[in-house]
């Protein structure tokens, strides 16, 4: 199972429209779902390059980093609604999940990573030994 983090993020959203503050890194949106025997993340960062995403993986915790770049100083800014700079998402995994064997794609601005579901966590069928049907062996 994932875990959502940053419960204040439509609060942060909403305080750097207004007050133009990036003091936090910025959020980058994402959806997750589950898909047979594995969880399928998607995060949405349009206009990053793929050698500027960090993707790390500490015990139960998948950190993902990526930078937009900013404009050069020979360009003029007339209307600034996508962010820049810094976003950083972090997940937290729960025991459920293997970590050691994520795997990453990006591919048309999306990043996408693919978390298999533990063996230890899938369910699985116990026999069940009947005493009752015992027989005994005559030589």
């Amino acid at each position: 199972m994932l875990m959502r983090t940053d419960p204040f993020r439509d609060l942060d959203r909403l305080t750097q429209q207004i007050l133009g503050t990036a003091a936090r890194p910025a959020v980058m949106p994402m959806d997750a779902w589950r898909e047979d025997d594995r969880f399928v993340v998607e995060f949405d960062l349009p206009g990053v390059q793929v050698e500027s995403i960090d993707l790390d993986v500490e015990r139960d915790t998948v950190t993902v980093r990526a930078q937009r770049p900013g404009l050069d100083d020979k360009q003029e800014m007339v209307a600034s609604e996508r962010p820049r700079g810094v976003f950083s998402r972090q997940l937290f995994l729960g025991e459920n999940l293997d970590a050691d064997k994520i795997e990453a794609s990006y591919d048309a601005g999306v990043l996408r990573l693919t978390i298999p579901i533990a063996e230890k966590a899938k369910p699985r069928k116990i026999e069940i030994s009947n005493h009752s049907e015992r027989r005994a062996v005559t030589a």
